[in-house]
């Protein structure tokens, strides 16, 4: 597998893709490709490959292959790439579990390989990007540009809903013995991240509050 591969080349970001297998690293850079016309797509075959394309490129969301991190406990080996982006996991349904702390923190997604996998994985992958550009958008420098009314919005048009779905998760989950194991944890994992999230509205609210400029220590 060559060490970089770029089939959209329109920003220097984008993806980092590593894989052990080159046919299945082509297939998700293809799929990928496909669905993001605009992002690149940037191959590995290997960890310490990945680290060094990740500190070179600035990527906006990285994708590891299970197969790269059989022998390591999962936090030790994600851990040093979230550190750059948010990781989509490509793993057997096993170390679901493993993934589910790192899962509930927000930086990391956790795809089965099972089924339909590439187009799962490549979805999320998207995604994430999407979310990045969006943030930098909304949220990035000057700071003096963000209407100070922009905390009052926070709170009412998305916190209020937020509440509602983290209640309603939580009232769910409450019956968690009528769920499926897996389902339960993944309710389990909406009311983390809905928790996570809440919290941060709050604390970006009460930086608007305070003046733009505090919006960097939010």
């Amino acid at each position: 597998m060559n060490l970089a591969i770029d089939l959209a080349v329109v920003s220097e970001r984008g993806a980092l893709i590593a894989v052990a297998d080159a046919l299945l690293g082509e297939r998700l850079a293809r799929a990928f490709s496909a669905l993001s016309d605009d992002c690149r797509a940037t191959l590995a075959s290997n960890l310490p490959e990945l680290r060094l394309l990740a500190s070179q490129n600035s990527p906006e969301a990285i994708l590891i292959d299970g197969d790269l991190v059989e022998s390591d406990p999962l936090p030790d080996a994600l851990r040093p790439f979230v550190a750059f982006a948010p990781v989509i996991f490509l793993g057997p349904l096993q170390r679901r579990a493993e993934a589910a702390p790192m899962v509930a923190e927000g930086d990391v997604e956790f795809v089965a390989r099972a089924g339909d996998f590439v187009s799962l994985a490549v979805a999320l992958l998207a995604r994430r990007i999407r979310w990045a550009r969006m943030s930098e958008s909304l949220l990035g420098p000057p700071w003096a540009v963000v209407n100070g009314d922009l905390g009052t919005i926070f709170r009412h048009e998305i916190n209020n809903p937020l509440t509602g779905i983290l209640g309603n998760a939580e009232l769910v989950l409450g019956h968690s013995e009528r769920l499926g194991a897996t389902d339960a944890q993944r309710l389990q994992t909406v009311v983390d991240l809905a928790v996570r999230l809440r919290e941060t509205i709050r604390r970006l609210s009460n930086a608007l509050e305070r003046g733009p400029g505090s919006l960097t220590h939010a």
